[in-house]
């Protein structure tokens, strides 16, 4: 390409509507026409479409019950769900289908962030009021045997090696931390971003890094003193 050519491309890329005084006030006017409409389909999508599809595989939703997206979800279990609890942008819910009876249970009040991924093939258990940022995983099996032959042979994980996970009240899990197999994780407790949880967390800690461990205790003086 002549560099004449090149310069005519590259002028007609950086085209662009004039925003000055006169225009500036139009523009104004039709983003915030531009966000209505946005708002309005979304809502409209929501309540007409995803909420109703996504209730109809829960066996219980409780009230005040919000969430955004329809939730990416692969397999059949049995879904519980709270008052109040907030599903952000698309989580993804995937059950195993080879194991049977895998129930995944949230909390009142609990928020769960965009592009977090649950994977159930037993047991999950999400306590009250915990706050699980963006893109958080928790599963409570490893998603494929250890054994190579038995990969080959596109065998599941062994009931023998799914071990339920259980999240108690009020805790937060940072973003794009890993919650594994058998986890307890204590009331109150945080758990740093990208933390890689192994083991049990006791109540009223900070756990972070790989593998994740105690750096700090929390502390209430209110309630000890009572």
């Amino acid at each position: 390409m002549s560099p004449v050519l090149k310069a005519i491309v590259r002028r007609g890329l950086q085209l662009h509507l004039p925003v000055n005084r006169l225009t500036k006030p139009v523009f104004a006017v039709l983003y915030r026409l531009h966000v209505l409409v946005r708002e309005t389909w979304l809502w409209t999508q929501r309540v007409m479409w995803a909420e109703p599809l996504f209730r109809s595989q829960c066996e219980r939703v409780g009230t005040r019950f919000e969430m955004e997206q329809l939730p990416y979800m692969v397999g059949r279990g049995c879904i519980r769900i709270g008052s109040g609890v907030r599903l952000s942008g698309k989580p993804s819910i995937a059950f195993s289908s080879k194991h049977g009876g895998a129930v995944l249970e949230i909390g009142d009040q609990t928020f769960i962030g965009h592009n977090c991924s649950i994977a159930v093939a037993k047991a999950v258990s999400i306590g009250r009021d915990c706050l699980i940022a963006g893109g958080v995983r928790i599963a409570d099996f490893d998603g494929h045997p250890l054994d190579a032959e038995e990969r080959r042979k596109g065998l599941p994980t062994p009931i023998e090696a799914v071990h339920p996970v259980s999240i108690g009240d009020d805790v937060w899990i940072g973003q794009g931390a890993l919650v594994l197999k058998g986890v307890r994780i204590g009331n109150r407790s945080v758990i740093g971003a990208r933390a890689v949880v192994t083991r049990d967390v006791p109540d009223d800690c900070v756990v972070a890094g790989n593998p994740a461990r105690v750096v700090k205790s929390i502390s209430y003086p209110l309630r000890n003193a009572s």
